[in-house]
């Protein structure tokens, strides 16, 4: 078995039990639609608060709006030169300049990861319930500052799209697919390989032409260098921001533990009280977030860095500057 692979699906077997209805393990739509009126502060336009995570001292700024053509016109002394026309121009002896007005609505898709390795959680949330909760505010704020909401959620062997509107319908749409693909996710769920980010992010592109704000919310299990190519991609045509949701294990593994380990065909036993086998799991979880936060140096991508060992709602207000109501 492939140790990569079978690492990235730990889970604590204790830690997390039969789901049942704890809210820290598993959604539901009553959870999800009570964060939208305490999330209000929260904005993904262009005109970012100075401490936000978004604003372009602290990583990618977001582009906002595309520009539709609206009309040409005369040039006038004060018109920026880099709007002439210049076949126009030269057709007519004078110079021309179009004249562009901002887009009313700006489509936005939420990418919601519910594989099996989000299944986990040795603070206070599993991955997935942080990942769902996420969406939920993004959803709710982007509907609310008036542009286009729809989504991909997908998990181990399924994935569901939900093409941009504007409409509560659509976004109550979305919701239900976060909650019915988190209900999925249970300790004694069968072992299946999990699909591949890129598979999702292939519709990422085929869904997000141009001009959308696409926000990824995962904790990026089994990235490698495709997946580097189509980040590329996407965030040439639009505003890529990356919720990289983390546990604190990922950065300090419980020594004495005993975790189960699958591939989705095979199962393993990690006996992290041996010092080798304690780190090598640790380099190996390192080493995917510390790739994954190494997107933002190179490419126009935006990271908002998520924990489960928080509220997510909190968390999230402070990551975008707001100040908690």
């Amino acid at each position: 078995m492939d140790r990569r692979a079978a690492i990235l699906r730990t889970r604590p077997l204790a830690a997390l039990g039969t789901a049942g209805h704890d809210p820290r393990i598993q959604v539901s739509m009553a959870s999800l639609r009570a964060l939208d009126p305490l999330s209000r502060g929260i904005s993904f336009l262009p005109n970012q608060p100075a401490r936000s995570v978004l604003n372009g001292r602290h990583a990618s700024r977001i582009r906002g709006r595309g520009l539709d053509f609206e009309d040409l016109r005369e040039y006038q002394p004060s018109d920026d030169v880099r709007s002439i026309d210049w076949k126009v121009t030269a057709r007519s002896g004078k110079p021309y300049v179009r004249v562009y007005s901002e887009e009313r609505e700006r489509p936005a898709l939420i990418v919601v990861d519910q594989r099996m390795s989000m299944f986990f959680g040795t603070k206070l949330n599993t991955k997935a319930v942080t990942a769902a909760e996420c969406a939920a505010v993004v959803g709710f704020r982007i509907l609310d500052q008036g542009d286009r909401v729809g989504g991909i959620v997908f998990g181990d062997d399924h994935i569901a799209e939900i093409r941009p509107k504007r409409s509560r319908a659509v976004l109550t749409r979305l919701l239900g697919r976060i909650c019915d693909a988190n209900a999925l996710l249970h300790a004694n769920a069968p072992d299946k390989t999990p699909m591949a980010i890129n598979t999702v992010l292939q519709s990422v592109q085929r869904i997000a032409s141009r001009d959308f704000l696409v926000i990824v919310i995962s904790d990026f299990d089994a990235v490698d260098a495709r997946t580097r190519y189509l980040m590329r991609a996407i965030s040439q045509r639009n505003d890529l921001v990356l919720g990289l949701v983390t546990d604190p294990a990922a950065q300090e593994f419980p020594k004495g533990e005993l975790l189960t380990a699958s591939d989705g065909v095979m199962q393993a036993q990690l006996d992290l009280s041996d010092e080798k086998t304690h780190h090598q799991v640790q380099t190996m979880t390192r080493g995917r977030v510390a790739q994954v936060l190494d997107y933002q140096n190179h490419m126009r991508v935006s990271i908002l860095p998520l924990s489960t060992a928080e509220e997510t709602l909190p968390q999230m207000q402070r990551l975008l500057g707001c100040v908690r109501p």
